[in-house]
């Protein structure tokens, strides 16, 4: 698979809950009040609830039309999912989030935003415009497991910006980025096009662009000149849109998990693909430490909020000429940000973006505006200065934990294969469906193909019986599959676990690879028609004596 099930010891996962229910109890504590008493909700983002702690990471997916979004979902899962379907045109105007469940199914927006355990009540403002085309898809996936990715509609082109979406696109763009962990954006090599409304999603991206991977897709089809070309223009056309001194890392692949096409930056693309998918395994690793710095941005984004409320509060009169007043405060609004710094200290990228808040405070009555209440603002500077660095060290003992331990197994395929790596790997057993010899069929399916799969696997000339790790990987690469499929593969054929492959275990890898290259997904455990018959129980060593 693209990317494994993360396993973590019950000593990790109780410093992780740990976590979790700390941040809950400084947040209703520390934070939620003094929200509630500046109306920080009216002028920002909808309060946290539960959900908001305790989801799985999640990974929204955009790009325009055509750049290889639902395929990308795909490869990562490795299977489909209901309501997919792939096509040069737009396919879909719906946003999906596929997540995990026992059962198959999908659940409406409306019904989304009833349900507490999920993160998406604060939707409902969007209307039943957006609602009637957003879905949630749950589905028994090991990835989803651990993640939870969010399908968008393909971005329109300026050929069809004509069309009306029936909601405000950038607006839903902009609470997804919020409340993500990673944006994967999508670009397709062929076709390097800035539409308006592409822009415009650039635009609900603002102060998101550490969660931002950038993907050139489709690498492949294109010479190596070609690339260098379009990959600088795309960086040129970034560097416009986003307006940063940083560079916003674009990463090259051909994301899908069929056989790539052979060209000269065939190794830089499976480099650069490694490279995304290690990004993304490390999410679940490091969602505690992203929702604690959520956490601190939020409470210095309404500290900052406080202060504004209040000294537009003490700045209208009692009595006359309150409408001028209030529009003139509106006007000034950009002054009035810096007399705050300077008298309280608040740092300039604590505040709000000035023009989004001037055009909140049309219309409020300023004489009902709460002025600074020292309790809940003390309250608050102990949460940023003492509460949150307690739960430092924890965190800390969660990393060092998790170096000792493999994460999501798909990175082993870029290194050789050693018997002394799977000796050490507490995943290697595969589960069985039961430990007895009789639920192994008679007949193994490979047995009719194996004359030509052993022609393979002597011209390879195995040692003592047996291909090390280092030749049948040579081998498996001329496939043209990807590292991480081929990983996955491997991992399914090395069934007794020592990093090497005898010639029943060499012939269920290529028969594997035969049924990708046809199409075909990978079973995601080796089933009993397939495991070789040496390597079944024997009945008579499980004989009680």
């Amino acid at each position: 698979m693209s990317l494994r099930r993360f396993r973590r010891t019950p000593k990790i996962l109780q410093d992780v809950n740990m976590v979790t229910e700390e941040l809950k109890n400084l947040y209703y504590k520390r934070l939620l009040p003094i929200e509630k008493y500046y109306a920080f909700h009216h002028y920002h983002s909808p309060s946290y609830e539960d959900a908001d702690f305790d989801n799985k990471p999640m990974v929204l997916v955009m790009g325009q039309y055509s750049t290889g979004k639902t395929t990308f979902i795909r490869y990562l899962i490795e299977q489909d999912f209901p309501g997919s379907r792939v096509g040069p045109e737009p396919t879909t105007d719906c946003f999906t989030a596929l997540m995990y469940g026992p059962g198959e199914k999908i659940i409406p927006g409306n019904a989304l935003t009833m349900d507490p355990k999920k993160p998406f009540r604060h939707l409902d403002p969007f209307g039943n415009s957006f609602l009637n085309r957003f879905k949630c898809v749950q589905m028994p996936n090991k990835v989803l497991e651990n993640i939870s990715i969010i399908d968008t509609p393909g971005i329109l082109t300026a050929a069809k910006r004509k069309l009306s979406r029936g909601y405000d696109f950038q607006a839903v763009l902009r609470w997804f980025a919020e409340r993500v962990d990673r944006i994967i954006l999508l670009f397709d090599a062929h076709k390097l096009e800035f539409s308006d409304e592409l822009t415009h999603a650039f635009g609900a991206l603002c102060g998101y662009e550490d969660k931002l991977r950038v993907v050139l897709n489709k690498a492949d089809s294109v010479d190596s000149q070609q690339l260098m070309r379009v990959y600088g223009a795309l960086m040129w056309s970034l560097g416009k849109v986003f307006q940063t001194p940083e560079i916003l890392r674009v990463y090259i692949g051909s994301l899908w998990s069929q056989p790539r096409q052979k060209c000269d930056h065939f190794q830089l693309i499976e480099l650069e693909e490694e490279d995304l998918l290690k990004d993304i395994r490390n999410l679940p690793h490091n969602a505690k430490v992203r929702k604690l710095n959520d956490l601190v941005k939020r409470a210095r984004l309404v500290r900052a909020h406080a202060h504004i409320i209040s000294y537009l509060k003490q700045e209208m009169p009692t009595f006359f000429s309150k409408e001028n007043k209030r529009d003139n405060l509106i006007y000034e609004l950009p002054a009035i940000f810096t007399k705050i710094q300077q008298q309280h200290q608040v740092p300039a990228g604590d505040f709000p973006d000035c023009t989004k808040m001037q055009e909140k405070l049309l219309g409020q009555d300023f004489s009902k505006f709460k002025t600074l209440k020292p309790s809940l603002m003390s309250s608050l500077d102990q949460l940023l200065t003492t509460d949150i660095a307690s739960l430092i060290p924890l965190l800390q003992q969660q990393e060092e934990r998790k170096k000792s331990l493999p994460g999501m197994l798909d990175g082993e395929f870029l290194g050789t294969f050693r018997r002394e790596y799977f000796k050490k790997d507490p995943f290697q057993e595969l589960p069985r469906d039961d430990d007895s010899s009789e639920m192994y069929s008679d007949e193994w399916v490979v047995e009719k193909w194996k004359p030509k799969y052993d022609e393979i696997f002597y011209s390879l000339s195995p040692r003592e019986g047996k291909l090390s790790g280092t030749k049948v990987k040579e081998w498996m690469t001329t496939t043209l599959l990807p590292n991480s499929v081929l990983a996955h593969i491997w991992r399914l054929s090395d069934v007794d676990g020592d990093g090497m492959l005898d010639n029943e275990e060499f012939a269920l890898a290529v028969h594997l690879i035969e049924g990708k290259l046809e199409g075909y997904w990978l079973p995601r455990e080796l089933p009993s028609h397939l495991v070789p018959p040496s390597k079944r129980p024997s009945s008579e060593s499980e004989a009680p004596e």
